[in-house]
Order: structure tokens, then sequence, then C-alpha cells
């Protein structure tokens, strides 16, 4: 198949926030040293679970963002897991679709290790391609800092959509994906497919 690969780099420019404008960065350091004596403070920095158990980023591992697995939640079915820490496991989502019912509802889910220092902004983008016709998609997946003994993964649970029906609907789907930050930092980027057929 031609499959997404041909779809332009800009289809997967994630949509700016209009007036949203970055601060500066601040290191790990900077913020653990941020009004020590500020009990505010503290109490913010805790919320957003700063300071809260050991450092688990490898320092031999320069990733900020390591995407550990890519679901697919179906009402009624057991989840579809592709687990990202095996060897082969973005090619092979490649070049095996997903089947999904036509009409059913479904969502995606992943789940993510930060590392090193807080990481802002991500952003899933996908584009699905079918004949010719585009459908761009972006979720905003937020602001974390990096995991710790305390709490050493997040999970995003997406959007819930709805499969196309019909005859015109059913068929083979192509899609490209890319977790993007706010600093237009690609953490991941793959291709995958899917198919609506009329049962599963």
């Amino acid at each position: 198949m031609s499959g997404p690969t041909a779809a332009h780099p800009e289809d997967l420019e994630p949509e700016q926030t209009q007036g949203f404008k970055l601060s500066a960065r601040k290191t790990m350091d900077e913020y653990q040293q941020l009004d020590q004596d500020d009990e505010a403070m503290r109490k913010w920095k805790a919320s957003l679970g700063l300071g809260s158990g050991d450092s688990i980023s490898d320092p031999n591992d320069p990733r900020k963002v390591i995407i550990l697995s890519l679901g697919l939640e179906v009402q009624d079915r057991s989840d579809i897991i592709i687990d990202l820490s095996q060897p082969g496991a973005l090619e092979t989502l490649s070049k095996h679709p997903f089947t999904i019912k036509e009409g059913a509802t479904f969502r995606m889910k992943a789940r993510f290790k930060v590392q090193h220092q807080i990481l802002s902004g991500l952003k899933y983008v996908q584009v699905v391609s079918r004949m010719g016709l585009k459908n761009k998609m972006q979720e905003m997946i937020g602001s974390y800092p990096p995991n710790t003994s305390d709490k050493q993964e997040y999970e995003k649970r997406f959007e819930p959509e709805t499969a196309p029906s019909g005859m015109i609907g059913r068929g083979k789907y192509s899609a490209v994906s890319r977790f993007v930050d706010d600093d237009n930092q690609t953490h991941l980027q793959f291709e995958w497919s899917f198919e609506i057929k009329k049962d599963w």
C-alpha cells in the first residue's frame, strides 16, 4: 500500500493556541529550589508530583518521553495493547491493521514515562487517509513532571471516537501519528492502519 508516508510533513504539525506563549524553561533543580520556605508553593509543587519519591530517570537514556504502549479500548471487548518495549512493535503495527466494527465507539490510550525534565504540552496528532482524502485530529495530552518511584508512569485515555458505518465507510484506512510537545520536539512518529468491517 502507498500508506500514510505520502502525507506531507505539515499535515502532522500541531495546532497552536492563539495568544499562548511559552515561559522560560526551568530545570528540575530550579523547580525544587523554588520558594522552599513558601508552604503554598510546596503544596503546588507536590500537586505536580515534584519532590515526591526518588527519580527513576535513566541517565543513559536521553529521551524526555518514552511511549510504553498504545491501546485500543472498545466497550465489551478486550483491549488491544501494543507493547512498544518489544522489538519490532512499530513495524508490526504498520503491517497488521486493527479491525474495528462499523459504528463502534472506541478510544485510544497511551502509557508513557517522562524523565529528566518537565514535559510541556504533549500532544497527539493523527492523520487518517483513505482514497486520497485525509482527516486530521489532535488530542492534548498535557504537561507532566518526570516520573518518580511514587508515580512510575502515566496513562492518557483519549476522547471516544465512532467508527464510520455503511458500505462507503467500510474498508482499509492508513494513518500516521505523532507525539509532539510545545517545543515542537517529536517523541514518537509511526504509521499504522485499520479496517472498518461489518462485524468483528
